[in-house]
């Protein structure tokens, strides 16, 4: 395995990890307010203006049926609803309720606590960097998807993924 193949496997896998860290983190937080990580999410992403469904699973990385799913239960729920979208008859926009940016008011306080915390700990000039270098990562990834058509075809066979490990097990 070459060292380039080791380092995509090591930042694939702490970027795992770190994602499932985030998400426990997020559950933490988000649920004194009645709410999942992932409504949060959902919620947030539209706090500054209605979006669509689409565009906030390509925010997000999230599949458009995730997405969904939850802006359902937002509505359902009276967190959230559907708007007309001018620029598409079919694709809603959603938009939070008061009661939706209520809940995301109640949760302000204790993730404000915990950023700083963080900082605390590792520095506000490690986290904006760290940021910025998971932002980097993330660009590439998807101008390299987007060159897919150009790059090597990759065949696995069926049932063995070793693209995050760094040996056959």
């Amino acid at each position: 395995m070459t060292r380039d193949q080791k380092l995509l496997s090591a930042l694939a896998k702490t970027v795992f990890r770190l994602n499932g860290q985030f998400l426990a983190i997020g559950e933490e937080l988000a649920r004194p307010a009645g709410l999942t990580a992932a409504q949060w999410q959902v919620l947030g992403a539209v706090l500054e203006s209605p979006r669509s469904v689409a565009d906030i699973g390509r925010e997000t990385g999230v599949t458009r049926q995730s997405v969904q799913r939850i802006a359902d239960l937002l509505v359902d729920r009276r967190l959230a609803d559907y708007r007309p979208n001018p620029a598409h008859r079919r694709a809603k926009l959603l938009t939070p309720t008061i009661e939706g940016r209520q809940a995301i008011r109640r949760i302000r306080p204790h993730h404000a606590a915990f950023a700083e915390r963080l900082a605390e700990e590792l520095s506000s000039e490690t986290l904006e960097d760290a940021a910025a270098a998971v932002e980097r990562v993330s660009k590439t990834l998807d101008e390299l998807r987007g060159l897919r058509s150009t790059l090597p075809a990759v065949q696995f066979p069926t049932g063995d993924v070793q693209i995050l490990t760094t040996e056959r097990q």
